[in-house]
């Protein structure tokens, strides 16, 4: 029995918060049903990734488009479909439950949030034309959806109520599906099966931001507070939920066939690096429960969750932990409140960027050049499509997805501590308002220089993008100072006020010898500007939990500290802290550079043939060419986005130059005549859309017809920068299972480390 299955002994259903037609059609969800899986979520901004950022549909949606569909139209035949889908999947997990488990969810549009009128008579003909028992109606806990699920209910329409954040929400949600229950007795209606859809981990997100602000101002003893809100909120949420379906007026109604609403953990992916992945699991299982979780989250859970019935432990202290909240000065009605709605604003703008994708997609499907990125690679091509076949075979992709060290090596070091850049983008979603703020309050200050003092991974992803995207106006200039050299420092000491600047300290390790005597010149200079008693206020720390360097911040008073997940290495954290700070501080739009991400993310998927995944046939092209002596990559980019190469050239050859196999990354080499290349290369072409590319265009054609390999990838835009991080990223974990080395650890980098250490020593 594994912990999927001991949740549901203790009677608690686990849900997959997640959908999308590859995963249905390729076998994968129904191996999780077979694992104790008993239901799936879904919603605006899962859809949106899926249909948008994938090809899944790409077929489904040309012949709607052909038969003239509108936008809206193929929307929701595309999402009718899943969702009967994976009510039929799950058809014998409903018999077999006698309706109390196997539902698939789908969402009424966001933009009804707050039409009464509008939510019924969707949810109405959403349920008819899903026409399956197993399906539930998802309406938001607005004042509004609340008016409208009494209604629902009472006409025997299954619903699950989401977005609940508040005690008094939740209470409301539940008197009016018991007002429900009690109107479809009355009419003789059928047993009505309802979920109540509690959030979770963006309550701490949203009361730790308030704690930390607290604590910096000298109130330490708030710190055990922190991750605490949600965990006691959902707790006496339980206790209502107790206290409501076991009084006299539900016992009643239950004699008659009525079902209880049960409580649904939403929102149970941990968004702080520091906290447990399964915090907003383990403390909430018992009876009567659902918990939906994302792939990453239920591949936790089975990994190293343990499953016991916690769920009524600890109430008074759950009481206890809102008192000191509340006497702390924090208003938690007023921040659920804020939740709500801000939930219900991120649903709407999801729904909106997927009409809008649908509508692009539609129009590029329909266009005779209909793209598909230029592959040039002649004899090799069979040697790729065995390359995919065998990775086919042994599963790879689905082994990556599931941290499986034995895709690289036998042992597990260095590799199961290094995948968080997987599923990275989930965590700094949450975190997007949150710096934001943080921005704002940069600029308020006055601070008109930034300073990023980093070496390698810490500083190549943000100089990628100072140079693409520069400063936008109002904000601070950005300088990425990652080096030693007096003269560089001393250029970068006279831009700059001290007083005015802030210093951005960046290092995995928080022990890199590099950025931290950069620091300790910088604060003098800065401690002789403002004083010392101030001077941490100028200063930012990023680097992982526990180091030296997040001991020195919180000892110096920093502004600021980031604590990024450890499980990823500094190669490949462009998408964490280390480079999403910088950028948001700069005025880069970082929630769409997250959108192109996750949705390069969705196209990686473990569901997605290897064929059709982008990232696992870049890999398959770079290792299988390499093993045939064409190991020298030559990147070549558009003149906008040329400073991506430096960061392609350390992630290729600190990943793969190990055991006497690697790749050669060559960037910012001038393109010469055909003739003087020799047998060992292969060309990448980033070419960005709109960019001055005529000079190139003409040498990577005469490059292609001499017989050199070319592969050439299309950027729509400066933001799909996000989506060919991650897609390099997975496609040197490709290259490294084929290779069959360890693409995230970096010994002869730690050599030179501890070499350079001991002189200094």
């Amino acid at each position: 029995m594994n912990v999927i299955q001991e949740a549901q002994r203790h009677g608690q259903g686990i849900w997959l918060d997640y959908i999308r037609r590859s995963l249905l059609k390729s076998g994968e969800f129904q191996g999780l049903i077979n694992q104790g899986i008993s239901g799936v979520t879904s919603n605006p901004t899962i859809f949106e990734k899926a249909i948008v950022g994938s090809t899944d549909y790409d077929e489904a949606i040309l012949t709607l488009a052909k038969a003239d569909k509108d936008i809206g139209e193929i929307y929701e035949t595309l999402t009718v479909e899943d969702i009967r889908t994976a009510a039929d999947l799950l058809r014998h997990v409903y018999d077999h439950t006698s309706g109390l488990d196997g539902y698939a969810s789908l969402e009424v549009s966001p933009l009804l949030a707050h039409d009464t009128n509008g939510t019924i008579k969707e949810a109405k003909r959403l349920f008819a034309a899903l026409d399956r028992p197993n399906v539930l109606i998802k309406v938001p806990a607005t004042h509004e959806g609340i008016a409208a699920i009494r209604s629902l209910v009472g006409e025997g329409i299954n619903v699950n109520v989401t977005l609940i954040f508040s005690l008094d929400m939740y209470r409301q949600v539940m008197e009016a599906y018991i007002a429900g229950i009690e109107d479809s007795v009355k009419n003789a209606g059928n047993a009505v099966a309802s979920v109540a859809s509690f959030f979770l981990s963006r309550i701490d997100t949203a009361v730790d931001t308030l704690l930390e602000e607290h604590i910096r101002q000298g109130q330490e003893k708030l710190r055990e507070l922190l991750g605490k809100a949600a965990i006691a909120n959902a707790k006496l949420a339980y206790r209502a939920f107790r206290d409501n379906f076991d009084s006299e007026r539900f016992t009643a109604l239950r004699a008659k066939g009525a079902r209880v609403q049960r409580p649904l953990w939403a929102s149970t992916g941990t968004k702080n690096p520091a906290y447990s992945d399964v915090m907003y699991v383990e403390p909430l299982i018992g009876p009567d429960t659902v918990n939906t979780m994302p792939p990453a989250d239920i591949n936790a859970f089975l990994e190293h969750g343990r499953a016991e019935k916690n769920l009524g432990l600890d109430v008074t202290e759950s009481e206890q932990t809102l008192a000191d909240l509340a006497k702390a000065g924090i208003d938690l009605e007023q921040v659920t409140t804020k939740l709500l709605a801000d939930g219900v604003k991120s649903f709407a703008d999801s729904f909106e960027k997927l009409m809008t994708g649908i509508g692009e997609k539609k129009a590029r499907l329909l266009a005779p050049e209909h793209l598909h990125p230029g592959v040039s690679i002649g004899a090799y091509l069979g040697n790729v499509e065995a390359t995919l076949a065998d990775l086919s075979r042994r599963d790879v992709v689905a082994r990556i997805w599931r941290k499986d060290h034995t895709v690289w090596k036998s042992e597990p070091t260095e590799i199961t501590n290094r995948l968080g850049w997987l599923t990275v983008s989930d965590l700094m979603s949450e975190q997007v308002s949150a710096l934001r703020s943080f921005a704002q309050e940069v600029r308020e200050v006055g601070f008109n220089h930034l300073v990023l003092l980093g070496m390698g991974g810490s500083s190549l992803g943000p100089e990628v993008l100072r140079q693409t995207f520069g400063t936008t106006s109002g904000y601070p200039e950005l300088i990425v100072l990652d080096s030693t050299v007096p003269a560089w420092v001393q250029s970068v000491r006279e831009a700059i006020n001290p007083a005015h600047t802030l210093f951005l300290i960046a290092s995995k390790s928080g022990s890199t010898t590099e950025p931290l005597a950069l620091f300790h010149y910088f604060k003098d200079l800065v401690e002789t500007a403002i004083g010392k008693k101030v001077a941490g206020q100028n200063f930012v720390a990023i680097t992982d939990p526990g180091t030296p360097l997040a001991k020195l911040a919180e000892d110096g008073r920093f502004r600021r500290i980031f604590l990024n997940p450890s499980d990823i290495g500094g190669r490949y954290s462009v998408l964490s802290y280390f480079g999403l700070v910088p950028a948001v501080l700069t005025g880069i739009d970082i929630t769409t550079l997250l959108d192109r991400s996750e949705c390069m993310r969705e196209a990686c998927a473990s569901c997605v043939p290897a064929h059709d995944n982008p990232g696992v046939w870049l890999g398959t092209c770079l290792g299988t060419l390499a093993r045939k002596g064409r190991d020298s990559l030559t990147l070549i980019t558009s003149p906008t986005i040329s400073s991506f190469g430096l960061w392609v050239e350390q992630l290729i050859a600190e990943s793969t130059g190990k055991e006497g196999k690697g790749i050669i990354p060559i960037v910012g080499e001038p393109l010469v005549a055909p003739i003087h290349y020799h047998e060992d290369r292969l060309f990448i072409y980033l070419c960005l859309k709109n960019d001055d590319n005529s000079a190139t265009d003409t040498a990577i054609e005469r490059i292609k017809s001499s017989g050199q390999p070319v592969l050439t990838l299309e950027m729509q835009d400066k933001y799909d920068l996000g989506a060919e991080f991650y897609r390099w990223e997975f496609a040197t974990a490709v290259v490294g299972a084929i290779l069959g080395i360890n693409p995230f650890d970096q010994p002869d980098v730690q050599r030179a480390k501890d070499a350079t250490q001991r002189l200094l020593n």
